[in-house]
């Protein structure tokens, strides 16, 4: 698999990640909390797939990714204090959980921008 298709393959388990937290936001808590154990195993195995395309990558891209893993490890912990939550408390952690993923994927579709450009860059010489 290319670099540029890895970075679009994680950009796509980020969106997915983001949709499933969505999804679990919006149904009552019991059922959200069996989906919530699965957004933290999810996210966890997209935190890996992110680092693991790092050290691929030019500084710029680096420093997005280094940012989208930091906002995914939160996701992570949002999402097991939920599952120990109740009433407003899990609202705030599943607002929170969602928030995360939102930066996560903004982050990774920034690292996709930073790729590009360089390449375009360097394309042009």
């Amino acid at each position: 698999m290319s670099v540029n298709s890895d970075l679009d393959h994680v950009r796509a388990a980020a969106q997915a990640l983001h949709v499933a937290i969505s999804d679990a936001a919006a149904k009552r808590s019991g059922v959200a909390k069996a989906d919530l154990e699965t957004v933290g195993e999810t996210a966890k195995a997209v935190t890996e797939s992110v680092k693991a395309s790092i050290g691929l990558q030019n500084e710029a891209t680096k420093k997005y990714l280094k940012a989208a893993v930091s906002d995914l490890e939160a996701v992570q912990k949002h999402a097991a204090a939920a599952l120990k939550d109740s009433g407003q408390a899990f609202q705030t952690s599943i607002r929170q959980t969602l928030a995360d993923a939102r930066a996560s994927v903004q982050k990774v579709s920034e690292a996709v921008a930073a790729k590009r450009a360089a390449e375009s860059t360097k394309a042009r010489k």
